[in-house]
Order: structure tokens, then sequence, then C-alpha cells
């Protein structure tokens, strides 16, 4: 039996248990494959790389997703998490755990190899691990990255959509122009989907000893509502200089990217009516919403006096998560965009206010987000979350502020339209996934618009 007439078979079963597929929840259609490559085809483990079409039930769009698929013919008692059947004589299951499967992809990058539509690129003078066996690391969701010791980590690419992925596109351009604020770009995997290029994986330095900024932030508003009676700025854990730093960066990377890729301009009411749109769609489906509702559209309507608005290629989903605290300063990852947005939508300018939004945006989630389950939570800790969200969010701007030179404050309304849109993207998404976390956003909007 080959994989075209054995992965149709054992896939619709596997892949929902898998962390990084997608589509958790819907009911599988059919799987087809859409293209297998061979990759290692001399000696146990077989290796071939695998791009399966997913259909589903309710008749949505269908997803691509890609497998390094191994076939042994006794496969290792370590790989039955991630075994996927038999397929003739052998065993298939994922290979990016088998550090036979690693060692070889490493060595492709370094050595620029091409098979078929696959091809494996090295950067220019990119400084990569010595050939070996790789670690699968257990912290993504969305896709699934292996390093080698603490010199590179590749991180593979779940869901393959069409065009060039945006955090390849953006890191190459920051590569370009010296950036230090990034983990540094050793090399890709690239393919081909129906006729269209596609990003499989990236190959980056490996951040050792870094710590990520949400952890960070997390563990200072617990010691600080731990010490009810101390202010944010009296506990150990305050967090406001790494904040302030961190701000700093973002601002360094904007600049960083005008110079790689340019700037442009929009006009703000091409904004306010993609937020208003955004806005009427969420209202329909979150009673909450709706007492804020005008209040919102006031701020969107007096954003659209800003006129023409300067915009560039920034991050497009900046938080907490996406960034890492090393011994030398702070590095920005995940160049994505909002993973649910198409492309098109993902790699067009923006005003860089979006990204100092979400920045935002996410120190209200670190402060809050502890005191989300509690149906009435203790007033004085609501208190005190507030107080650091706003020391931390001042701090942030202060920052940006000293590199940028100037203050996104200064943008009063159209910042905080940029909020709100965030907030109500945010409501949406807790109301669909986490409903007990929608009082962090709904708060925000309140405290925003004043209602």
């Amino acid at each position: 039996m080959n994989l075209d007439e054995a992965l149709p078979r054992l896939l619709p079963d596997w892949l929902p248990t898998q962390r990084w597929f997608a589509a958790k929840g819907r009911a599988i259609a059919a799987v087809s494959v859409a293209a297998v490559t061979p990759l290692r085809t001399g000696e146990d483990p077989l290796l071939d790389h695998v791009l399966v079409a997913v259909t589903f039930d309710d008749g949505g769009p269908v997803q691509h997703y890609q497998l390094y698929l191994a076939r042994d013919e006794s496969p290792r008692g370590e790989f039955e998490h991630v075994t996927i059947g038999p397929v003739g004589e052998r065993v298939a299951y994922d290979g990016l755990w088998d550090p036979r499967v690693s060692e070889w992809l490493l060595a492709a990058i370094r050595d620029g190899v091409t098979v078929g539509d696959v091809r494996f690129v090295a950067e220019p003078d990119a400084d990569i691990a010595e050939v070996g066996p790789g670690r699968v690391l257990g912290v993504e969701q969305s896709n699934t990255s292996v390093s080698w010791g603490d010199r590179s980590i590749l991180k593979t690419f779940r869901l393959v959509q069409p065009g060039v992925n945006p955090d390849l596109e953006m890191h190459r351009a920051l590569r370009s122009v010296g950036s230090t604020e990034v983990a540094a770009l050793q090399g890709a995997v690239e393919g081909v989907l129906h006729g269209e290029p596609v990003t499989l994986g990236m190959l980056q330095d490996f951040a050792a000893n870094s710590a990520d900024g949400w952890s960070m932030a997390l563990a200072s508003v617990r010691d600080l509502l731990a010490e009810a009676d101390l202010r944010a700025a009296e506990v150990g854990g305050d967090f406001a200089a790494e904040s302030s730093r961190l701000g700093e960066t973002i601002a360094v990377v904007h600049a960083e990217l005008r110079a790689a890729l340019g700037e442009s301009t929009r006009e703000a009411a091409e904004l306010v009516a993609g937020w208003t749109r955004r806005l009427d769609d969420a209202v329909t489906e979150i009673p909450q919403l709706a007492p804020h509702a005008d209040a919102i559209r006031a701020t969107y309507t007096d954003a659209a006096g800003a006129g023409a608005v300067t915009t560039q290629r920034m991050h497009g989903d900046l938080h907490l998560g996406q960034t890492l605290r090393t011994p030398q300063g702070w590095l920005v990852l995940d160049f994505e965009g909002e993973p649910a947005s198409p492309l098109a939508e993902r790699t067009r300018p923006d005003s860089g206010l979006r990204d100092v939004a979400g920045m935002l945006r996410s120190f209200d989630y670190a402060a809050f987000h502890s005191l989300a389950n509690d149906a009435e939570p203790d007033q004085q800790l609501v208190w005190h979350a507030g107080e650091w969200a706003d020391r931390n969010r001042a701090a942030f701007c202060d920052g940006y502020t000293l590199r940028a030179g100037a203050d996104p404050r200064s943008h009063g309304a159209l910042l905080r339209a940029f909020e709100l849109d965030k907030a109500v993207y945010e409501t949406l998404y807790e109301t669909r996934n986490r409903p007990s976390w929608v009082p962090i956003p709904l708060g925000s909007i309140a405290r925003l618009t004043g209602v």
C-alpha cells in the first residue's frame, strides 16, 4: 500500500489529535495527498515530505498541512505518541521527532539541497549549528520547532498557505539591515503548492537562556497581588523597566522595517471603515458589546480626522508572548500577523500604532487574566491590577518615544481606535474560545470609552 492509498484512511483520525491542527472541532470530510516528495530513500527510516489537503463537512475552505513522514519497519517506542499507522510493511509516524530525520534536515539546509519542489536554503554566511540530531520543543501550538543545542532552531509551519510567509519575508528584510532585535535568520525550507510558492520552515538563531515576556509579566503581577499593601513600583518584581526597554526595541524594529521595506500612507477613513465592519459583525454576535458600540464608533469618527496616516510593514500580531528577554536584551518573534487573516491582509502596510496598541492590550491581559475567573474579584486586587497595567503601558510608551522620537500617545484618538479595534477582536475571540476571559477586553473597552 502506498502513501496515496494509506494516508486518506489514516489521517482523518490522527490529525485532530495533534496540537498544531488548526481545525479542531470541525468534522473532517476527507483527506487527500496533494504532493509527495521522497527525501530519504536508502535506509530506515524512509522519509517523505507530504502535503495533504483536508476538506470539511461544513463546506469551508480546504486546508493544507505538511508532514515530514517517516516510515520504519520497527519504529522506536518514543515515537508512539506521533505514530500514524501501518503503511505496507512499515509504520508511518511524524518524522520530526526522530533524531535521524532532524539530522538529515539540518544537513540539507546547510548543504542547500533541492529535491523536487522542496528547497532547503541556507542564508549567506549564516552561523548554522553543526550537523547532528535535533530535539522537538513542546511549547508551540500551530507550528513545530526543532532545536540543535543553543545554536539553531527550525520552525516548521504545519498549516501551509500559498505565498511567502510574512515571518520569513520580514526576517529576511531585517537581516538585510543587520537587525539584532530578532533571532537571526539562518535558512529556510521552501516549496510549491498548486503552482504557487509556499514557505515550509525557517531556521533561526536559538535564543538560549531566555524568558518570554508573557511569563515575566505574569510573575510581576503575581508578586504585586501577593503584596496587597504595596504599589507596583515598590514590589521587587516591578516590570516597568523591562516594559520601557521593550518599547525601545519595538521602536527600533519599526525603524529597521522602514529602512528595509519603505513606507507609504493610507487614509484614516479607510482604516475606520474596516474597524466599523468588524464592530458591526461583533455586536450581532455579542450582546455585551451593544452598550459600548456608540462610544466606540464615536472614537472611530474622531480617528477618521487624522487624514493620511503613515504606514509601513510591521509585526501585526504583537503581544508579550511574541517577545523573548535574553541576557543581551529583548527579541521580537513570529512576524506572521494574525493567523486567521488572509495573507494579503497580513502583508498590507499599516500604522505602527497597531503594534503599539497590541502591546498595550497585552499589558491589560497580563494584569487582569488571573482575576478573570472570579465571579466577584476582590476590588483591592482589581485596583492593583489596573495600577500595574497603567504603569507598564506608560513605561512601554516612554521607551518607544525615546527611540522613535515621537510619542505614540500624541495620536490620541487614533491610538485609542487601534486599541478598541483590537479589544473588539479579542471580545469576539474570547466569546468563541475562552468565555471566562471575556471580561478582560470588555473591561478595557469600558475604560477606553468611559461607558
